[in-house]
């Protein structure tokens, strides 16, 4: 064969495979060079201007940030950079309304896919979460449920979110238990508290009650003793115009007309109520002396205090026995009127 020919046509086949070379190597660098500046730079700059902060990096409680005025009518950009200086000042979760999460959703919702948003938002839900699970150690519940919340919009399949959900569970559980717990040692204390209070109001009572049994024994006997002493008086008192009348009968030797002589008397009945308020009075009662010596129509004509010794009065003094009034030698009715006394000492 001719070498020549050969030769010509190697380099016929090597002429033809360089231009399809050189073409892929040219699509790649177009599709590399794109990707660098409509992708990775813009990404970068959003996560490592200025403080050089990068989503990766743990988030700690930041300054509290004005939040912007009008979200709704800022544009891309603006939501953007306002989420990357969030990025910066450590607000990932944090506050309400004025954080990266927030501002990156917002951009996602004015143009869903925006590769910059969803991006940032799958490299710092790590983040995010381990924030929303320290708000929970910290029991700020309700903050915890909205951070968590916040990380379900960003991405809601994602499996942290149910450890997140079980963990809060668990932990405002654990707060309820606890909270039982010291509700029922308070309400324990008070109870012990309470019986205390009224074991210690009833020994006082049962001690009051006693020393008022023996004050009431005590004006009781010192009534019963002034009683026989009143009684013993009155006896002295009331005997002398019966021995005078017994007297001046026997003096007249025979006279058929006399008034009539207690022959049997009755003491009153002091009241209980009476000694036990340490009351005295007097009760004077009018009456009428039967023929047959009886005591009958026994009435109240006046008393001091009211209704305090009338009963008694009027018992003792129906009791008593007369030998009656005679005239010309005949028993006849007489009336009398006496006052009966009542005093202590």
């Amino acid at each position: 064969m001719d070498t020549r020919y050969i030769s010509h046509a190697r380099r016929r086949a090597r002429g033809a495979v360089r231009p399809a070379a050189i073409a892929i190597v040219v699509v790649v660098a177009v599709l590399a060079a794109a990707s660098w500046f409509l992708i990775i730079k813009p990404h970068q700059e959003l996560m490592e201007a200025d403080a050089g902060g990068h989503p990766s990096t743990p988030v700690q409680p930041g300054a509290q940030a004005t939040p912007p005025a009008n979200v709704a009518a800022m544009s891309l950009n603006q939501l953007l950079a306002e989420a990357r200086k969030a990025v910066n000042d450590q607000r990932l979760l944090a506050p309400s309304g004025n954080n990266a999460f927030e501002f990156y959703l917002k951009v996602l919702e004015k143009q869903p896919g925006n590769q910059v948003a969803s991006d940032a938002l799958r490299e710092t839900f790590p983040v995010g979460a381990s924030v929303a699970e320290q708000t929970i150690n910290q029991r700020d519940f309700n903050e915890a449920q909205r951070q968590i919340d916040l990380l379900a919009k960003a991405d809601p399949a994602n499996y942290t979110l149910t450890i997140l959900r079980s963990k809060l569970d668990a932990q405002r559980k654990l707060q309820d238990r606890e909270q039982q717990q010291e509700a029922d040692k308070e309400r324990q204390a008070q109870l012990a508290a309470q019986k205390a209070a009224a074991d210690k109001a009833d020994a006082e009572r049962q001690a009051a009650e006693a020393q008022q049994r023996a004050l009431a024994d005590q004006r009781a006997a010192q009534a019963r003793q002034a009683q026989q002493q009143a009684a013993e008086a009155l006896r002295q008192q009331q005997s002398a115009p019966a021995n005078a009348a017994a007297s001046a009968v026997a003096a007249s030797s025979g006279s058929a007309t006399h008034g009539p002589v207690l022959v049997r008397n009755v003491n009153p009945r002091y009241p209980t109520a009476a000694v036990r308020s340490n009351q005295e009075g007097w009760v004077e009662v009018s009456f009428t002396i039967t023929p047959e010596g009886n005591v009958d129509d026994v009435k109240v004509i006046d008393a001091e205090p009211r209704h305090v010794f009338d009963r008694a009065a009027v018992e003792a003094v129906s009791r008593w026995k007369y030998d009656p009034a005679t005239k010309d030698g005949t028993p006849v009715a007489t009336q009398d009127k006496r006052r009966i006394v009542f005093k202590l000492n």
